[in-house]
């Protein structure tokens, strides 16, 4: 089986033509500081249409960042929800990461996770749901016209 790796050229290439698609169809995506080309266009390609999904959770659940219960006895716990659209849910991943890293807004919220007694892993898991619920709503309304 041949496989052929992209070149840098190709692959920048690549990645403007997505950013073109993504401006037509959805520029209020890449108007988020932290949503590129290619993360903007995994969400429309799972989003699909408006009217999709009934409401923000059965997008999130659709997604992969709806928390299961996982509680036992006086343990009251979620845990991750390892089920859905992964290409999404990698890519609400990326959206985590940068706002950790660039957001001081997210920081807080992260270091107020970890202070209640999460560890990183789920301030991050809990940071997706607020993130899946932005986008949501941004997409449906955005192709609605507006009065």
């Amino acid at each position: 089986m041949l496989h052929r790796s992209i070149d840098r050229p190709e692959a920048k290439e690549l990645e403007l033509e997505l950013l073109a698609i993504v401006r037509t169809v959805a520029p209020e995506l890449l108007a988020l500081q932290d949503i590129g080309p290619i993360s903007a266009a995994q969400i429309l390609i799972s989003w699909s249409h408006p009217g999709r999904f009934r409401s923000e959770a059965a997008f999130a659940t659709f997604a992969g960042v709806a928390p299961i219960p996982a509680s036992s006895g006086l343990t009251n716990r979620h845990r991750i929800n390892r089920s859905g659209d992964r290409q999404l849910n990698r890519a609400l991943h990326t959206i985590t990461l940068i706002r950790i890293r660039l957001d001081p807004s997210t920081r807080a919220y992260v270091a107020r996770r970890i202070s209640e007694g999460k560890t990183a892993r789920d301030a991050q898991r809990c940071l997706k749901r607020p993130i899946c619920r932005q986008l949501f709503k941004l997409l449906e309304r955005g192709d609605q016209p507006t009065q």
